[in-house]
C-alpha cells in the first residue's frame, strides 16, 4: 500500500467521526451533554478482540451501556492485571449487575489452540485454551468433524471463563453484597445470532469448596 493510500485509510476514521458526531446532533442535540455526564452500565463485557464482534452493535445498545474489556479468545486469567482492573472498577465502582463472558465461533485463537503451529509469543496466552481442551479432551477428540470440534471448544473455552470469574475474590465479594450474574454467550457469524449457554454462576454453591474464599 503507497504512503498515500495508508494516509487516506487513517483519514478515513477521521472524516467518518465527523460524520457520525453529526447524526448524533442531529438525533439528539444534548446526546454528548447526556455521555459527558458519567457512565452507568449494568453490563461488563468480557469479549474477543475480534474485529467483527463489536458489543453494542450485536447487542442493540447504546454508547454507556456495556462496560468493555477484550482479548484474544475472551479468556479470564487470574494474573491478567489489566483484566481484574477492569472487572474490580466494574464490578466495585459501577456496581454492574451482570458479567457476560462472549466468545464467538470461528475464533482464530481458538483454533490456534487446536494445533500444534508454533505462534511465537502468543504461544503463552493460548496455553489457556489449550489446558481448556485438555480438560475436555474425551468429549471434544470423539467430535470427528474438525468445525463442529472447533465450535465445541469455543463454548467449553466460554463456560470455563464464566467458572473462572466466580473464583476471583472481587466477584465472590459482590455476591455476599448484592445480586450479580455471570453469563456465557457465543457469537454466530453466520446469522448475527447470540447464543446463551445457559451457563450462568451468580452465588458461591456454583463453585466447588476448594475455590470459595472465606469472606
Amino acid at each position: 500500500m503507497e504512503k498515500e493510500e495508508i494516509k487516506k485509510s487513517y483519514e478515513r476514521l477521521l472524516i467518518g467521526n465527523q460524520s457520525w458526531a453529526a447524526e448524533k446532533l442531529n438525533q439528539d442535540p444534548n446526546y454528548f451533554k447526556g455521555l459527558a455526564m458519567g457512565q452507568n452500565p449494568e453490563y461488563l463485557w468480557i469479549g474477543c478482540s475480534d474485529s467483527r464482534v463489536p458489543a453494542n452493535e450485536i447487542t442493540g445498545t447504546k454508547s454507556g451501556e456495556i462496560f468493555v474489556h477484550r482479548n484474544i479468545a475472551n479468556v479470564v486469567v487470574h494474573t491478567d492485571m489489566n483484566l481484574l482492573s477492569v472487572l474490580y472498577y466494574a464490578v466495585e465502582v459501577l456496581h454492574v449487575k451482570h458479567i457476560i463472558v462472549c466468545g464467538h465461533y470461528g475464533c482464530g485463537g481458538v483454533i490456534a489452540a487446536m494445533s500444534n503451529k508454533d505462534n511465537g509469543f502468543v504461544n503463552n496466552w493460548l496455553r489457556n485454551i489449550k489446558e481448556v481442551y485438555e480438560k475436555h479432551s474425551i468429549e471434544l477428540d470423539a467430535i470427528e468433524d474438525l468445525n463442529l470440534r472447533e465450535n465445541r471448544l469455543v463454548e467449553l473455552n466460554v463456560m470455563e471463563q464464566v467458572c473462572n470469574l466466580g473464583k476471583t475474590k472481587i466477584v465472590q465479594q459482590a455476591w455476599k453484597r448484592r445480586e450479580l450474574q455471570v453469563h456465557g454467550w457465543v457469537y454466530g457469524f453466520d446469522n448475527g445470532l447470540i447464543k446463551d449457554l445457559n451457563v450462568m454462576v451468580d452465588e458461591l454453591s456454583d463453585l466447588q469448596p476448594i475455590f470459595r474464599f472465606n469472606l
